[in-house]
């Protein structure tokens, strides 16, 4: 590999040779190997069929798309002893062909976000947003639409298993009866550990197993639960609040490292908020600004006015400085040298002319200090009632989770806690690696896990339960807001499995309860009229009509919260923009699919800045060595255009060892940087290793040889440009149309279909392409077949940079099929598996392809697979 001379990189663009856009630093560089893949629509590797790709690789990437494509009949019946048989007269809701949907909602981090499942004859195989909930709006995020290729996931669990070895469900509850006699008196050595509880119904189970249990203990740990968000709102409050944001009325909008419309249980709604005061239509409207203050390059930053990179412990020292400047009650703080005197003058004075207008929003993963200013500012601005109000926590029992797996550990260890059950998730994988969480989880005397998948806390636990997925159990769960979701199946479990409603009766002595006997108790129990009715407008609609949390009236006061200290070189922990935490790591869509800036496919690699890659001497694909307090990890470099110098940033969610057969293996395991699990930076140190490392980036996978220099691939322009000429603004069409065309038109003569994406407010978050991935099953290649430029998405969301690689603009472009009228890709294909069908549009007859890629070499935009 040629490395990149980032000195000469950096003249080059301060010298104006280099082009007005550009898309990786391996284009400034014009390296020998790019030069190679630019002068080929396609690299010459991407050529030969004979490239080691075996058939075991070949069925191990295409497991989970066969199972979804090919299952006709996919629920297993409930007893062995029942017939299949025919349908002697067709259910009047059932029509061949036609799509069912049901409401329903999925939940990250424990909170909701509605959807709307679609079902073909019984079986799911679409997901969208339920535009009644307040979570999604009709929206849904990336991670949502690859949740029904996990439901088809061959390498889901299966069965009950003991020490590895299948055992049933009456085993089982014979076992967990055994060890619950086994207890002290009152349940003394009880522990349950669940993710974070937002489900009424589950919440009242867990009360009342501790009344059955009363020296029994309730834990919860889930990494995605925002734990500084608790912190700082009881440091501001003194209660369990969190803020609510109204985007929509925000003229001025500063984020404290917060990627507030892509990650967090409001992002769908805050990018439905940001959009609607984003767009521009007219030239009398108005947009919003944004000042983006961020480590490392994200959704949110891309889209700011202006963006401010800085390191982790800056961002609290900013944000001290911002609180001080509008008169809220702030510490003692210096201004950082990345935020300049100029930026920081322009950011106090528009927030102090959009009083009331205005909102600070603080990230998940800064420190509570951090949280509890935001909120003196937003008071002392006078938003809090027009762009932030405050609502009762939604968690069932709000807590610091870091701390209670700590406790737990702690308990373990010490012998007071003999017998553990985790109702989901992965401690043994997330856990702070300092914790020695599995060694402590070994010496216990029962200890039983429920999962989706045999992960790595399911290979320490002595007994192991298949968990149901959300389209295959009944439960609730409330959204950011409060509004409370009734959660219904759309297929019966393929295997045994059990929701945590179930394995939960099993604990208290019930354990055939049904999991909807169990959630249809708890509501009528609490409803009053007609419980029936309650019941259907509930699950019909997705949401429970008044459900939302109230808006309370908090007061923020002066908190003795220290900011964190600096130092030379930070550590940056981010959760993935696909994986999260890791709990979608054997999801081979979420997998491949390119990140939003870097590109990245089937890996995370340490993003540091280009000056940082100068003092520690490495380039993109050095593997280096991160200290960080003794606890150490290997990963390759990425060399990141825009991130902040002095700062290291790593996605968590790789590097599992019991993901499933795609996941396994993929990346580098970060959790073991984390010091407590609600720190996500401090002070590291850097070596290189000598050795390197590939990564695969679609990045320039699309480039062509001198489109750049013969027309503008990127458009952009400012409000001010858009006012001056709203009907024909020059960004728009800068060069003239030509439609003289040799060959007639089509004829139109039903519907024209015609679709318009708006580049102002497109975050670039990459839901499209997993959309349009579910919509048509298109298959996964893994990571060599990428490298070579075979990745088979029909829509890819491109990334361009102008300005210099230390703090460059970012461009994020949608490039979908474009449905040609005169489609190049249609005369070439041998077998007419790409067609036009009888309204225009350029369509696809799958089970003619035969995957001779005459298609994607015809196409002039690359995107026709």
């Amino acid at each position: 590999d040629t490395k990149i001379d980032i000195t000469e990189l950096r003249a080059k663009l301060e010298g104006s040779t280099g082009p007005a856009y550009w898309r990786g630093l391996d284009q400034l560089a014009d390296t020998e190997e790019f030069r190679e893949f630019l002068h080929k629509e396609f690299p010459r590797q991407a050529a030969p069929l004979d490239n080691g790709l075996e058939r075991r690789d070949f069925i191990k990437l295409l497991g989970a798309s066969m199972a979804l494509a090919g299952l006709a009949a996919c629920a297993r019946p409930p007893l062995a002893r029942e017939e299949v048989v025919p349908y002697v007269r067709q259910p009047a809701e059932i029509t061949p062909g036609k799509p069912l949907f049901f409401a329903s909602a999925v939940t990250y981090g424990g909170f909701a976000e509605g959807v709307l499942a679609e079902s073909h004859q019984g079986r799911p195989t679409k997901l969208e947003g339920n535009p009644d909930h307040p979570a999604s709006l009709g929206s849904t995020a990336a991670q949502t639409q690859a949740q029904v290729l996990a439901l088809y996931d061959p390498d889901r669990s299966r069965e009950v298993l003991a020490g590895g070895q299948p055992r049933t469900w009456e085993d089982f509850t014979a076992a967990l009866g055994t060890a619950l006699g086994e207890l002290g008196a009152g349940g003394a050595g009880l522990a349950i550990l669940t993710e974070n509880v937002t489900s009424p119904t589950l919440a009242s189970q867990l009360n009342a197993m501790l009344l059955q249990y009363p020296a029994a203990r309730w834990y919860q740990y889930d990494t995605l639960h925002p734990d500084n968000v608790v912190a700082g709102a009881r440091a501001a409050f003194g209660t369990e609040v969190v803020p609510v944001y109204d985007l929509s009325n925000a003229d001025v909008i500063v984020s404290l490292d917060a990627d507030f419309l892509d990650f967090g249980p409001a992002r769908l709604a805050n990018a439905r908020a940001f959009g609607a005061k984003r767009r521009v239509l007219t030239a009398s409207a108005d947009m919003n600004r944004v000042y983006q203050l961020e480590t490392t390059p994200s959704v949110t930053g891309t889209l700011a006015d202006h963006r401010v990179p800085l390191k982790p412990s800056d961002v609290a020292q900013a944000a001290a400085v911002i609180a001080a400047e509008v008169g809220a009650s702030a510490p003692a703080a210096t201004r950082p040298a990345g935020l300049s005197v100029d930026v920081l003058a322009a950011l106090v004075a528009d927030l102090n002319a959009s009083r009331g207008r205005s909102v600070v929003i603080a990230g998940q993963t800064q420190p509570a200090a951090v949280h509890a200013l935001a909120h003196a500012i937003n008071e002392a601005l006078g938003n809090v009632g027009s762009t932030v109000r405050y609502v009762a926590n939604p968690s069932a029992r709000p807590a610091i989770h870091a701390q209670e797996l700590t406790e737990l550990t702690e308990a373990m260890r010490d012998g007071s806690v003999t017998t553990l059950i985790v109702l989901g998730g992965n401690p043994v994988f997330t856990a702070p690696g300092h914790l020695q969480f599995s060694a402590a989880m070994r010496g216990l005397r029962f200890s039983a896990h429920l999962g989706l998948y045999f992960d790595e806390t399911a290979s320490i636990a002595q007994w192991h339960v298949p968990k149901t997925h959300f389209l295959e159990a009944w439960s609730d769960a409330r959204a950011f807001d409060g509004t409370t979701t009734i959660m219904q199946p759309l297929i019966l479990p393929f295997y045994s499995g059990k929701s945590e409603h179930e394995l939960l009766a099993a604990v208290t002595g019930n354990a055939n309860a049904s999991g909807y006997d169990i959630v249809r108790s708890h509501w009528r129990e609490r409803v009053t009229g007609s419980f029936d009715e309650f019941w259907r407008e509930s699950v019909y609609r997705g949401v429970i009509a008044g459900s939302a949390s109230p808006t309370l009236s908090v007061t923020a006061g002066a908190t003795d919260l220290e900011l964190p200290a600096s130092g030379a070189l930070e550590m940056h922990l981010v959760f993935d923009s696909a994986l999260a935490d890791g709990r979608f790591a054997n999801n081979g869509w979420l997998l491949e699919l390119p990140k939003p800036i870097t590109k990245l496919s089937w890996d995370n690699a340490a993003l540091v800045a280009p000056a940082t890659a100068e003092s520690l001497g490495v380039t993109t694909g050095d593997v280096i060595t991160i200290n960080a307090s003794g606890r150490n990890i290997e990963a390759p470099v990425w060399v990141q255009p825009g991130q902040v110098a002095g700062a290291i940033s790593i996605a968590l969610g790789f590097g599992r060892s019991a993901a499933g057969t795609v996941g396994n293996g993929v990346g580098v395991n970060a959790f073991p940087l984390m010091a407590d699990g609600v720190t996500f930076s401090g002070t590291v140190t850097a070596t290189n290793t000598g050795r390197r490392h590939k990564l695969v980036t679609t990045q320039s996978h699309q480039n062509l040889e001198g489109t750049g220099e013969a027309r503008f691939i990127v458009r952009s322009g400012t409000l001010a440009d858009f006012k001056a000429h709203p009907e024909h603004p020059e960004f728009a069409h800068p060069v003239p149309h030509h439609y003289a065309d040799l060959m007639p038109d089509f004829e139109y003569n039903g519907y024209k279909w015609g679709m318009v994406i708006d580049q102002t407010v497109c975050t670039g978050c990459n839901a499209c392409v997993v959309a349009c991935q579910a919509e048509n099953n298109i298959p996964i290649v893994g990571k060599d077949q990428v490298a070579v430029g075979r990745e088979m998405h029909w829509i890819r969301v491109d990334s361009y940079f102008s300005g210099g690689i230390d703090d460059p603009t970012f461009y994020s472009q949608p490039m979908p099929c474009q449905q040609c009228e005169k489609a190049p890709c249609e005369p070439v294909c041998p077998v007419g598996a790409t067609v036009h069908d009888s309204e225009g549009l350029n369509v696809m007859v799958y089970n003619r392809c035969v995957g001779t890629r005459y298609c994607s070499n015809n196409c002039p935009y690359k995107v026709r697979r």
